[in-house]
């Protein structure tokens, strides 16, 4: 499911801040944009019950997923919620063997190759390149360049209309997209404004 959702729209939105009475009309405002990932980092407002909404609410080829996801724990409350995917800005082993436990999808963070292959060692699906704006295309291609064929990078942070190009350009199959996509206060009318740019940038790739 995750290689059909990224090969649809390789953007991924992350809802940091969202709150869960405006959940269920941002994720559709989403959905209808072309968004076929959507994430919620457990550091915001009561992120389950948002996880649980959001997976009630859309179409089934919509993955939803926990961002920030820091324990063991975590990953357990996240699948019980209904989530599918399990995003972290870190690489943490015990984090990585609990995901994969559970049969849930893994996108770790990563910023050094030394990471990158230790993640894909532990199961990663995604290898999230944090933070993208430090790291820049140039080490896309570069850590493409020598990990295994077929390894999915997605860039996060710092991902702009105007810069995605360079990424996939520079081989980045998967893109993090946060507060130029969404941040707290902004109505489903934004979010889906915000959401049109990206989607048309990633149309002008293919």
């Amino acid at each position: 499911m995750l290689e059909q959702a990224l090969a649809h729209n390789g953007l991924i939105a992350i809802l940091r801040g969202l709150q869960l009475h405006e959940a269920a009309a941002v994720g559709e405002v989403l959905y209808s944009a072309g968004f076929r990932i959507i994430e919620v980092p457990l550091n915001s407002p009561d992120p389950f019950a948002s996880i649980r909404l959001l997976r009630r609410t859309l179409p089934a080829d919509c993955l939803i997923g926990a961002g920030t996801v820091l324990t063991p724990a975590q990953v357990a409350q996240v699948k019980e919620a209904g989530g599918q995917l399990i995003v972290m800005p870190h690489s943490d082993p015990a984090v990585l063997r609990a995901a994969k436990a559970a049969g849930l999808y893994l996108a770790p963070g990563v910023a050094t190759p030394t990471e990158a292959f230790a993640a894909l060692a532990q199961g990663a699906d995604v290898l999230k390149l944090f933070p993208a704006e430090q790291l820049g295309p140039a080490v896309v291609k570069a850590w493409l360049a020598v990990l295994p064929a077929g390894t999915v990078l997605a860039p996060v942070g710092g991902i702009t209309p105007s810069n995605l190009q360079q990424f996939h350009a520079a081989g980045a199959r998967g893109f993090g997209l946060g507060s130029g996509l969404y941040k707290p206060g902004m109505t489903p009318e934004q979010v889906e404004a915000a959401a049109k740019a990206y989607v048309s940038a990633w149309q002008s790739l293919r």
